[in-house]
Order: structure tokens, then sequence, then C-alpha cells
């Protein structure tokens, strides 16, 4: 059995004293490639956020197997490309470094073997000619791929991608998800999306988030047991022609 990288144990989160995720458990192994999917509010970003170490759970813990948090930190992110400001001025390359742990200031001066393996993975997703451009002349393509390389900058052995496939084409989407399949040679995958048609094709398993987290050890699963796990979210399935079937759940209020 591979290594585990982290473990998530009977993990209670509130914020503002609301419970957003409740008794929570996951383990996150070498190579495991985990779509994570569930509504809006779900508790989601909630669960990247206690797995970045940004938040403390109020009961429970997770037990790290790799650096964290620090600068020679082992888990890389690619956030919502939407959240950066494009009118800051600043280049590719600039962007991709500053993927670097630690305590460097944005524009601080990098190591030489820093530079190299930046300029590495911009080569490896064919941004290499880009690295001198300012960020706010991107494609949105484009600018995924360069947050994709500053995720990757610090050698990850778990990668964290929330709703990766956002603001770009269909066809950059398909390449994004080969070069995940590819990455996932080397490093452990965790995929946030509603797109589950898409990404089922892609992952190993699933994890259904809604305040509490079902893991299931497939990347194929029914609209039953979506139910029973009380996740309100479109049914995944298989084909020739990625799609999806809409099922009726019953929603709280």
């Amino acid at each position: 059995m591979k290594d585990i990288l982290l473990k998530i144990e009977n993990a209670t989160v509130k914020l503002d004293g609301v419970k957003v995720l409740d008794d929570v458990n996951l383990e996150i192994r070498e190579n495991d490639f985990i779509g994570v999917i569930g509504p809006n509010g779900g508790g989601k970003t909630t669960l990247v956020k206690l797995i970045l170490g940004l938040l403390k759970p109020d009961k429970g813990k997770v037990i790290y197997h790799i650096p964290h948090n620090t600068r020679h930190s082992k888990i890389g992110y690619l956030p919502q490309v939407h959240a950066f400001d494009k009118k800051f001025p600043i280049l590719v390359q600039d962007v991709v470094l500053s993927g670097i742990s630690g305590n460097k200031k944005l524009l601080s001066r990098h190591t030489k073997a820093e530079k190299e393996m930046a300029v590495f993975w911009m080569d490896k997703l064919g941004i290499g000619h880009l690295k001198r451009k300012s960020i706010g002349n991107l494609s949105g393509g484009e600018m995924q791929r360069v947050f994709l390389c500053r995720s990757l900058i610090s050698d990850p052995e778990l990668i964290i991608l929330d709703e990766p496939d956002t603001y770009v084409d269909n066809q950059f989407e398909k390449e994004l998800y080969e070069e995940l399949r590819e990455l996932n040679a080397r490093m452990a995958i965790l995929l946030i999306s509603h797109d589950v048609g898409t990404i089922s094709t892609y992952i190993k398993s699933i994890a259904c988030v809604n305040k509490q987290l079902h893991y299931h050890p497939s990347n194929i699963i029914t609209e039953k047991q979506l139910a029973s796990y009380n996740c309100p979210i479109q049914m995944i399935t298989h084909g020739d022609v990625p799609h999806t079937v809409l099922g009726k759940h019953d929603h709280e209020h």
C-alpha cells in the first residue's frame, strides 16, 4: 500500500460559530487522484483551507507526513484564477516564482536553482515563450497554465486544484486534464470541481463534501449513492461523449 501523505481525523470546523465541516475523515496517499464534489456552501473550500493549514479544526486533527506551511512545503495549491488581479503589473516568470514557499516577498531575488525550476515547468506546460509577458495580456488558458506552474515550482508531493477548468475553453480543458493525468504519476492530486462529468474520466476516487465527507474509492458513482451521501449534485456517468445525467434530489430548508 502506498504511503500516506496526510490524514484528517474526526475534524470539525466552525466558522462564526456555524459548523461547516462535521467529523470529517480523509486519507491522501501517494499518487491519489481525488475528485472533490459537493454543493456550494457544502464545505469544499473549508476542506482545502484545513489541508493547507490555513484553518485549525475545532475538534479532531490533521496529521502531516510531508512538509507543509513552510518554505519547503510539499503541498502545491492552484487557486481559482479569477481571484487574481490581472491589472497587477507583473511578468509571467515572476508569478511562477512567487510559488516558492516561505517569507520571500513577491518580487524578491531568487536562486539560480529556483529560476531553473520555473523555466522547467514553463517549458513543460508550453508557456516558456511567455515568461517576459505581462500577466494581464494572457488568455484564460494561458493564465491557468501560469498558475499551474506556480503551484508546481516547489516540486510538491500533493497538489490541490480549485476549479481549474474555470474560464478556459473546451480545447484547453482537455489539455489541462491530460497534463494532470501525466502529473499524477509523480504526485497526488486533489481536484475540486463542479464538472463531474468531465473529471470522472481522469480521477481515481471521489470525496463528496456536504458538511460531512463521504469517500468513494472509485471514479464511478450512482445517483443512489449520491443520495445516500446527502450530496445533491449531478450524477457521474461515462461514455464516448462526456455527459451527465441530472437526477432529482430532496433539499433541506
